[in-house]
Protein backbone atom coordinates (compact mmCIF):
# COMPACT_ATOMS: atom_id res chain seq x y z
CA UNK A 1 0.00 0.00 0.00
CA UNK A 2 1.26 3.49 -0.91
CA UNK A 3 2.27 5.85 1.88
CA UNK A 4 -0.49 8.25 2.78
CA UNK A 5 0.35 11.79 1.62
CA UNK A 6 0.18 14.54 4.23
CA UNK A 7 0.42 18.32 4.52
CA UNK A 8 4.16 17.83 5.15
CA UNK A 9 4.44 16.14 1.75
CA UNK A 10 2.53 18.97 0.06
CA UNK A 11 4.68 21.55 1.81
CA UNK A 12 7.89 19.85 0.69
CA UNK A 13 6.76 19.43 -2.93
CA UNK A 14 5.63 23.07 -3.12
CA UNK A 15 8.87 24.24 -1.50
CA UNK A 16 10.85 22.36 -4.18
CA UNK A 17 8.62 23.93 -6.85
CA UNK A 18 9.18 27.54 -5.73
CA UNK A 19 12.89 26.88 -5.18
CA UNK A 20 13.19 25.79 -8.82
CA UNK A 21 11.08 28.81 -9.87
CA UNK A 22 13.20 31.34 -7.97
CA UNK A 23 16.41 29.97 -9.46
CA UNK A 24 14.86 30.10 -12.94
CA UNK A 25 13.73 33.70 -12.32
CA UNK A 26 17.30 34.62 -11.27
CA UNK A 27 18.43 33.62 -14.76
CA UNK A 28 15.58 35.43 -16.54
CA UNK A 29 15.79 38.81 -14.78
CA UNK A 30 19.12 39.95 -16.31
CA UNK A 31 17.70 39.23 -19.80
CA UNK A 32 14.58 41.22 -18.96
CA UNK A 33 16.68 44.11 -17.61
CA UNK A 34 18.77 44.08 -20.78
CA UNK A 35 15.63 44.07 -22.93
CA UNK A 36 13.84 46.86 -21.06
CA UNK A 37 13.84 50.27 -22.74
CA UNK A 38 13.23 52.59 -19.78
CA UNK A 39 15.92 53.06 -17.17
CA UNK A 40 13.32 52.76 -14.41
CA UNK A 41 12.24 49.32 -15.62
CA UNK A 42 15.86 48.18 -16.05
CA UNK A 43 16.53 49.32 -12.47
CA UNK A 44 13.39 47.55 -11.19
CA UNK A 45 14.47 44.26 -12.78
CA UNK A 46 18.00 44.64 -11.39
CA UNK A 47 16.66 45.41 -7.91
CA UNK A 48 14.36 42.39 -8.07
CA UNK A 49 17.24 40.19 -9.17
CA UNK A 50 19.09 41.15 -5.98
CA UNK A 51 15.95 40.49 -3.93
CA UNK A 52 15.50 37.11 -5.63
CA UNK A 53 18.97 36.06 -4.45
CA UNK A 54 17.67 36.73 -0.94
CA UNK A 55 14.52 34.71 -1.67
CA UNK A 56 16.65 31.73 -2.66
CA UNK A 57 18.68 32.07 0.56
CA UNK A 58 15.49 32.25 2.65
CA UNK A 59 14.15 29.15 0.93
CA UNK A 60 17.38 27.33 1.76
CA UNK A 61 16.78 28.28 5.41
CA UNK A 62 13.19 26.96 5.20
CA UNK A 63 14.49 23.66 3.83
CA UNK A 64 16.88 23.52 6.82
CA UNK A 65 14.04 24.22 9.27
CA UNK A 66 12.01 21.48 7.58
CA UNK A 67 14.99 19.13 7.86
CA UNK A 68 15.40 18.54 4.13
CA UNK A 69 18.08 19.32 1.59
CA UNK A 70 17.38 22.35 -0.66
CA UNK A 71 16.22 20.79 -3.89
CA UNK A 72 14.34 22.08 -6.90
CA UNK A 73 11.61 20.28 -8.80
CA UNK A 74 10.84 21.23 -12.39
CA UNK A 75 7.94 23.67 -12.43
CA UNK A 76 6.17 23.70 -15.81
CA UNK A 77 4.12 26.75 -14.74
CA UNK A 78 7.13 29.03 -14.24
CA UNK A 79 8.82 27.60 -17.33
CA UNK A 80 5.74 28.59 -19.35
CA UNK A 81 5.47 32.05 -17.81
CA UNK A 82 9.15 32.76 -18.51
CA UNK A 83 8.80 31.41 -22.05
CA UNK A 84 5.91 33.83 -22.63
CA UNK A 85 8.13 36.68 -21.40
CA UNK A 86 10.84 35.65 -23.88
CA UNK A 87 8.25 35.61 -26.70
CA UNK A 88 7.20 39.14 -25.75
CA UNK A 89 10.85 40.26 -25.90
CA UNK A 90 11.20 38.73 -29.37
CA UNK A 91 7.83 39.82 -30.76
CA UNK A 92 7.94 43.40 -29.42
CA UNK A 93 11.69 44.11 -29.62
CA UNK A 94 12.39 47.79 -30.38
CA UNK A 95 8.70 48.74 -30.27
CA UNK A 96 7.01 51.22 -27.91
CA UNK A 97 4.98 48.33 -26.44
CA UNK A 98 8.01 46.32 -25.26
CA UNK A 99 8.18 47.68 -21.70
CA UNK A 100 4.43 47.25 -21.16
CA UNK A 101 4.78 43.65 -22.32
CA UNK A 102 7.80 43.03 -20.09
CA UNK A 103 5.90 44.43 -17.10
CA UNK A 104 2.95 42.13 -17.82
CA UNK A 105 5.29 39.13 -18.04
CA UNK A 106 7.03 40.11 -14.79
CA UNK A 107 3.67 40.50 -13.06
CA UNK A 108 2.61 37.02 -14.19
CA UNK A 109 5.75 35.74 -12.44
CA UNK A 110 5.00 37.83 -9.33
CA UNK A 111 1.41 36.58 -9.13
CA UNK A 112 2.59 32.98 -9.36
CA UNK A 113 5.12 33.59 -6.59
CA UNK A 114 2.56 35.38 -4.40
CA UNK A 115 0.22 32.37 -4.58
CA UNK A 116 3.03 29.94 -3.75
CA UNK A 117 4.44 31.96 -0.85
CA UNK A 118 0.97 32.64 0.56
CA UNK A 119 0.17 28.93 0.52
CA UNK A 120 3.55 27.89 1.97
CA UNK A 121 3.21 30.48 4.74
CA UNK A 122 -0.26 29.15 5.67
CA UNK A 123 0.95 25.55 5.63
CA UNK A 124 4.02 26.44 7.73
CA UNK A 125 1.60 27.98 10.27
CA UNK A 126 -0.47 24.77 10.25
CA UNK A 127 2.70 22.71 10.71
CA UNK A 128 3.88 24.86 13.64
CA UNK A 129 7.03 26.11 11.88
CA UNK A 130 7.05 29.71 13.12
CA UNK A 131 10.61 30.40 11.89
CA UNK A 132 9.62 29.29 8.39
CA UNK A 133 6.47 31.46 8.59
CA UNK A 134 8.66 34.52 9.28
CA UNK A 135 10.96 33.77 6.32
CA UNK A 136 8.12 33.00 3.91
CA UNK A 137 6.19 36.10 5.00
CA UNK A 138 9.23 38.35 4.40
CA UNK A 139 9.48 37.06 0.82
CA UNK A 140 5.70 37.25 0.30
CA UNK A 141 5.75 40.95 1.29
CA UNK A 142 8.63 41.66 -1.12
CA UNK A 143 6.84 39.90 -3.98
CA UNK A 144 3.65 41.88 -3.28
CA UNK A 145 5.61 45.16 -3.19
CA UNK A 146 7.34 44.31 -6.47
CA UNK A 147 3.93 43.70 -8.06
CA UNK A 148 2.69 47.11 -6.83
CA UNK A 149 5.88 48.80 -8.05
CA UNK A 150 5.49 47.21 -11.49
CA UNK A 151 1.90 48.46 -11.69
CA UNK A 152 3.13 51.98 -10.88
CA UNK A 153 5.72 51.76 -13.68
CA UNK A 154 3.08 50.53 -16.10
CA UNK A 155 0.64 53.30 -15.16
CA UNK A 156 3.24 56.08 -15.04
CA UNK A 157 4.92 55.40 -18.35
CA UNK A 158 4.96 52.06 -20.16
CA UNK A 159 1.26 51.67 -20.96
CA UNK A 160 0.95 55.23 -22.32
CA UNK A 161 4.04 54.81 -24.51
CA UNK A 162 2.62 51.56 -25.87
CA UNK A 163 -0.77 53.21 -26.53
CA UNK A 164 0.62 56.27 -28.34
CA UNK A 165 2.16 54.03 -30.96
CA UNK A 166 -1.26 52.81 -32.05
Amino acid sequence: MAKEKTLEDLFYETLKDIYYAERKILKALPKMAKGAQSQQLKAAFEKHRDQTEGHVERLQQVFDIFGKRALGKTCPAIDGIIEEGEEIMDDFKETPALDAGLISAAQAVEHYEITRYGTLKRWAQNLGMSDAVTLLDATLKEEEKTDVDLTKLADADANMKARKAA
